[in-house]
C-alpha cells in the first residue's frame, strides 16, 4: 500500500497507480489530450477561500499553521472522499496525489495533508477491525 505526492507536471511512472488531481482549480491553459491525471477531486483541494488566502490574493499570504489547520477543518466535511481513497489503498492501489506544478514544497502544501488524513483514515479502520476482532 502506497500514497505519493507529485505535482501534475512530474513525469509519470510505471508505479503512480491511480494519479488523482486535487487542486481546486484545473491547471489553466492545458489541453485534455495534456492531461497527466486519471482523476480530477477538486473537493479535496482548498476551498475557493482558503486557496486565495494562502496565495494573499487579498492580503498577506495566511500563515501555514492555519492554513493546515483550516484546511484538516475543511476536509472534515469529505470524510466519505477519503474513506473510499483509503479503502483503495487498504486493498492493494497505489495512490498518488496530484497538485500544482506551482506547489514545489511538499512539506507545505494540501497534498501531503491529504495524504496524512487518508493514513489516519486506515489507521482507525485498522484500529476498528482489531476492537472487532478481540471482542469475538
Amino acid at each position: 500500500m502506497a500514497i505519493k505526492t507529485k505535482r501534475w507536471d512530474e513525469p509519470k511512472e510505471p508505479d503512480d497507480g491511480l494519479r488523482l488531481l486535487v487542486c481546486r482549480y484545473r491547471p489553466r491553459a492545458l489541453l485534455k489530450s495534456k492531461e497527466t491525471w486519471d482523476l480530477w477531486w477538486s473537493q479535496l483541494g482548498p476551498s475557493k477561500e482558503l486557496h486565495a488566502a494562502i496565495y494573499g490574493k487579498n492580503g498577506p499570504p495566511m500563515p501555514w499553521d492555519e492554513f493546515r489547520r483550516r484546511y484538516v477543518e475543511d476536509m472534515s466535511a469529505q470524510e466519505e472522499s477519503i474513506a473510499v481513497l483509503a479503502e483503495k489503498v487498504a486493498t492493494g492501489t497505489t495512490l498518488t496525489l496530484m497538485c500544482s506544478s506551482a506547489c514545489v514544497d511538499p512539506a507545505r502544501c494540501h497534498r501531503t495533508l491529504l495524504r496524512q488524513l487518508i493514513e489516519e483514515r486506515m489507521a482507525r479502520a485498522n484500529h476498528e477491525i482489531a476492537n472487532r476482532l478481540s471482542d469475538h
